[in-house]
């Protein structure tokens, strides 16, 4: 049983329960973090130092802390090809579209453009920086685009670890008010994610708790 510390308004907890629900696992899941607290008890802080979530825990293994480095364990125990290849240059082929989303989408995205439109309160938002980030941000869904139109999915023809530390973060990202260019490509994939059920229940999940009023 996967014990899981990490509230499921967070980004990194929906991609580490959506990689969970992929895979079928059963799984406990405590709330902790943000309004909930209790990532600053000495409790916590003995699982994962740094205070954040998410924490896994396998049965009675040592507890684990970084998305990516959970997401790897759970896909290294639990999944199968072509989830997780066995064949190391076809892992290290979805590894790298899984870093490049973690370093360079997620971190694209989350503070600079999500925490300045939702996690700000209106009238401290800068709409010029709102719009700087989402140029900046354009490009590297332009590099995803260009691989979207030659595979199913980022890494491939199927579903991939990839498409965990990529997709989850769509669903923000289409769904808030900022401006978007044309990737058809990039709309035909999130559409065919939010056909799949794991990704509906873990990722789709209302983020008003989040949200600064005036």
């Amino acid at each position: 049983m996967l014990t899981i510390w990490g509230r499921k308004t967070s980004s990194n907890v929906q991609a580490l329960m959506w990689c969970v629900g992929e895979l079928g696992l059963p799984y406990e899941r405590h709330d902790a973090g943000h309004r909930y607290g209790g990532t600053d008890t000495a409790e916590f802080l003995a699982m994962n130092p740094n205070g954040t979530v998410p924490v896994l825990r396998d049965g009675e293994s040592e507890p684990l802390w970084e998305t990516g480095a959970i997401l790897r364990y759970l896909a290294g125990h639990y999944g199968q090809p072509p989830f997780w290849p066995e064949e190391g240059q076809a892992r290290a082929h979805v590894d790298k579209w899984a870093e490049w989303a973690k370093i360079n989408v997620t971190l694209g995205f989350t503070v600079p453009i999500f925490w300045r439109v939702v996690r700000t309160a209106p009238a401290d938002q800068d709409p010029a920086a709102i719009g700087d980030a989402v140029a900046k941000l354009d490009p590297l869904l332009g590099i995803a685009e260009a691989q979207l139109a030659r595979t199913a999915f980022l890494a491939g023809d199927a579903l991939t670890l990839a498409d965990i530390q990529f997709g989850h973060v769509l669903f923000r990202y289409f769904d808030i008010p900022i401006p978007r260019p044309d990737r058809p490509m990039l709309r035909r994939y999130y559409e065919t994610l939010t056909e799949r059920p794991a990704f509906r229940e873990h990722v789709m999940v209302s983020y008003e708790e989040l949200r600064v009023a005036d």
